[in-house]
């Protein structure tokens, strides 16, 4: 396995280490970056469970959603919502994956840092729901 090397490039105030797999620069990066998130959101759906449960659960809510007789820009809050929910599944992942990567032994700190990334998904979550009865239930009891 060849080891990973890191260029040293000259700032004004020090010395920055940069990493070889730093992204390049102009249109070739923009086209690299959309094809990495692609195969981010494949990874995430083919390992995370959870991941592909949101990912339901945003395809129902936004049929639900163009479906429902709300203005546009309520329709998008509705929908917006609940893709914020898959964002922080995938931030929480990633903070998952890095702790695990680090180390597999049981330790406190790895446990805070995972439980942290969880409970930002259960929030967002919330905050779904609540954008949802806000929007939503007034449909039904007006």
């Amino acid at each position: 396995m060849q080891a990973e090397r890191s260029e040293v490039r000259d700032t004004s105030e020090e010395q920055q280490i940069v990493s070889q797999f730093k992204s390049k620069s102009g249109i070739k990066r923009i086209f690299s970056a959309f094809f990495y998130s692609l195969e981010g959101i494949k990874a995430a759906w083919r390992g995370e469970h959870a991941f592909r449960q949101e990912m339901a659960l945003v395809i129902v809510a936004t049929i639900v959603s163009l479906g429902l007789p709300v203005a546009a820009r309520d329709k998008v809050l509705l929908i917006g919502f609940f893709v914020r929910v898959l964002i922080v599944e995938l931030l929480n992942s990633a903070i998952e994956a890095v702790v695990d990567r680090v180390s597999l032994e049981r330790n406190p700190l790895s446990k805070n840092a995972k439980d942290f990334g969880s409970a930002a998904v259960l929030l967002t979550f919330f905050l779904a729901l609540a954008t949802w009865a806000v929007i939503v239930l007034p449909l039904f009891f007006s």
